[in-house]
């Protein structure tokens, strides 16, 4: 982000979880049934929502975060590290509940798996969003995913809409969305799994599938309403499906970022995040999407979450490069 976009970028409000990430490393995922031993073992913090905020507030962004922790050792270390991130925490209140966390197993690969329960993410109400009217009547984007209950985000997309802020939906962890929620989406973002789901295709193609493949799941899209998609491939990059835009642009293929993986989790979120940032910067969508595959790969590259993310310069250090 330049100096110029920085003075007129406008706010994002990010509404959803926070988590205390409890990880063990070790070199395979175990099978069902199966144990394995571990290598390594941390708390750290997360949650989608929480990691979203702190990445594109990492990246230059100025970000509010909608949510509840407990009143708990995790609940403080959640509020200390998005703090510590620059991240706006005046609508993330205390509930009588645990803090949410979520157990991550990371394999020598970096690949993983997660569970994740709710706790204080539970209490998230569509009343919280009418508490943060304030802030979300005044954001250029409100980021959203799908760790808290369907009625608040279903709210806090309203509002966003309402406010004339682009709403932002990760649809993750995935689950079927009423057509309520899919009309007031300006960007979806996905993995390959997810559009999959959602399409109720059997198949979404890789990097190498080719224009006319991408263009209908393009047109699927949106003929579900959703003009406007990201859809991520992991190490394959991504591609951009953007119905609004004018022909012969309305599919970009985004190369991916070659880095060392250490540890993916989290990497959709850092993903979803620097694509908020550049969007509240008034980057186009294929845009915002080149930029944060760079940010999704530095991510990769350390262990954990919000302490692995990417700022501004380490990107603009990989553009400078000339690597991409």
């Amino acid at each position: 982000m330049t100096a110029a976009e920085a003075r007129t970028a406008g706010e994002i409000v990010v509404v959803g979880s926070l988590n205390a990430d409890l990880t063990i490393y070790c070199e395979r995922l175990p099978l069902p049934g199966e144990t394995v031993h571990g290598n390594g073992f941390a708390v750290n913090p997360g949650g989608k929502s929480a990691n979203q905020a702190v990445a594109a507030s990492l990246l230059g962004a100025e970000v509010h975060l909608v949510g509840a922790v407990g009143d708990d050792s995790n609940g403080e270390m959640l509020i200390t590290s998005a703090s510590g991130a620059g991240v706006h925490l005046g609508h993330v209140r205390t509930a009588p509940a645990e803090t949410g966390v979520a157990v991550i197993a990371v394999d020598a690969n970096g690949e993983n798996n997660i569970i994740i329960s709710a706790g204080a993410n539970g209490t998230l109400s569509p009343a919280d969003v009418a508490a943060a009217a304030d802030v979300i009547n005044g954001a250029a984007v409100v980021c959203l995913c799908l760790e808290v209950s369907m009625e608040t985000v279903l709210a806090a997309a309203q509002a966003g809409h309402d406010a004339g802020a682009t709403v932002v939906l990760n649809l993750s962890p995935y689950t079927e969305i009423p057509q309520r929620l899919a009309d007031l989406t300006d960007v979806l973002l996905v993995n390959a799994h997810e559009a999959a789901q959602f399409l109720g295709s059997a198949e979404i193609p890789g990097s190498d599938g080719d224009a006319g493949d991408w263009e209908a799941v393009r047109l699927s899209f949106a003929e579900r309403g959703l003009q406007q998609v990201l859809v991520t491939l992991g190490a394959n990059g991504s591609v951009v499906l953007d119905s609004l835009a004018d022909p012969g642009q309305q599919l970009v293929q985004i190369a991916p970022v070659k880095v060392k993986a250490v540890d993916t989790t989290g990497a959709g979120d850092a993903f979803t995040g620097a694509v908020a940032a550049r969007l509240a910067a008034g980057a186009s969508l294929a845009h915002a999407a080149a930029f944060a595959s760079i940010a999704a790969a530095l991510a990769t590259t350390r262990k954990g979450t919000q302490f692995a993310y990417p700022d501004e310069d380490d990107v603009k250090r990989v553009l400078a490069s000339g690597s991409v």
